[in-house]
């Protein structure tokens, strides 16, 4: 498992020991030192991704001649009968790509990468962010810098600037969730885990897309422990809006997060996302960040009109040669038809097929 994969000059790469705890508090100290860290590249990550879907994990680290970690980069390997198998970094995130100092060290990995996804007969790789590939290694990737942006600001010093901080049109619909007699609970225990699925479940069903399974969130809160909690808004004592959020390094990531079809009345959700951003500053947070939206999306002119900029992101993606690139884009128009089928399913059905297609999208 140890073994070198790739040995030039003076940096080697080779695939980390995740079994080893003491491997794993090493990552997670540099990832968190890098500039570009993420939730995504911790190896609580790794291990959520792996035990909830049974996506094998990969991590990949190149060290200097002295045995310095230089860069890095997770991996999982999503299977699916209907989308194929990929290596991605990261499974089901937004980000996970290359942390690295060195742009050989990049390059590198880019090509150890690739060796590996055809050791196990992936079509593709999958990068999400970070590092991209230079020079002739380039020439094997396509990038992508139009499809997705971040949304990230700073938190205000306290709640009456952070509503003051909302555009006005946006400000407005808070002010009527202020005034809907909604209450907000946060917490770790199962009732909030039951809640959130149930409001989430509704949520993707209602948009056409399968839910992810319901072990992805648990093994999520568990893996990351007080890094992770669910805020939950409640009409009525009777639950209509909930999301899981990440917390890392002093940044809110609200990131699965949904509600019934009375929250769009109520303003459930405008209140949940003003209330999270009160409950990170209590939390000690300094930043929040909205997460990623494809470009001219509904997401992407909501967080728009919360006052957010989005900020570009750049994936890098290789196929196999003569090989389609994987399709999992839900607004790709070849899955048009399948979209408007799944919204007419009952919820109970939804829920109980749902997780076995989510699992492949990665």
């Amino acid at each position: 498992m140890n073994a070198p994969m790739v040995t030039k000059s003076r940096v080697t790469v080779r695939a980390a020991n995740l079994a080893d705890p003491q491997e794993c508090v090493r990552i997670d100290a540099w990832v968190k030192q890098h500039v570009d860290g993420t939730p995504f590249h911790l190896t609580a990550w790794q291990k959520a991704i792996t035990s909830s879907c049974g996506h094998e994990a990969h991590y990949l680290l190149a060290e200097n001649a002295y045995g310095d970690l230089v860069a890095m980069l997770p991996l999982h390997l999503v299977h699916s009968a209907l989308f194929g198998r990929a290596l991605v970094s990261s499974g089901f995130a937004v980000g996970g790509g290359i942390l690295s100092h060195s742009r050989g060290a990049t390059n590198k990995l880019l090509i150890a990468a690739w060796e590996l996804a055809e050791r196990r007969c992936c079509t593709t790789v999958e990068l999400r962010g970070g590092a991209l590939p230079f020079g002739k290694v380039a020439s094997d990737w396509t990038i992508k810098t139009d499809a997705h942006a971040n949304f990230k600001r700073q938190l205000c010093a306290d709640g009456e600037a952070e509503l003051l901080a909302i555009p006005r049109k946006q400000r407005a619909e808070v002010r009527k969730g202020l005034d809907n007699d909604l209450t907000v609970q946060v917490g770790r225990a199962q009732r909030d885990l039951d809640w959130h699925y149930d409001m989430y479940a509704e949520s993707v069903r209602n948009l056409g897309t399968p839910v992810f399974p319901r072990a992805l969130m648990q093994e999520t809160l568990e893996n990351f422990g007080v890094d992770a909690d669910i805020l939950t808004v409640l009409k009525d004592d009777r639950p209509v809006a909930s999301v899981l959020t990440l917390y890392y390094e002093g940044c809110a990531m609200p990131y699965w997060g949904g509600g019934i079809w009375e929250a769009r009345k109520l303003r459930a959700n405008d209140l949940m996302y003003y209330a999270l951003m009160n409950h990170a500053r209590g939390r000690g947070c300094t930043h929040f960040d909205f997460g990623r939206s494809k470009v001219d999306s509904g997401a992407y002119y909501f967080k728009k009109n919360w006052g957010f900029e989005p900020e570009p992101l750049s994936y890098a993606v290789r196929n196999a040669d003569g090989m389609p690139p994987r399709d999992v884009n839900p607004n790709s128009p070849k899955y048009r038809l399948q979209i408007a089928l799944w919204q007419k399913l009952p919820l109970p059905i939804a829920n109980r097929i749902g997780p076995m297609i989510a699992k492949g999208l990665g």
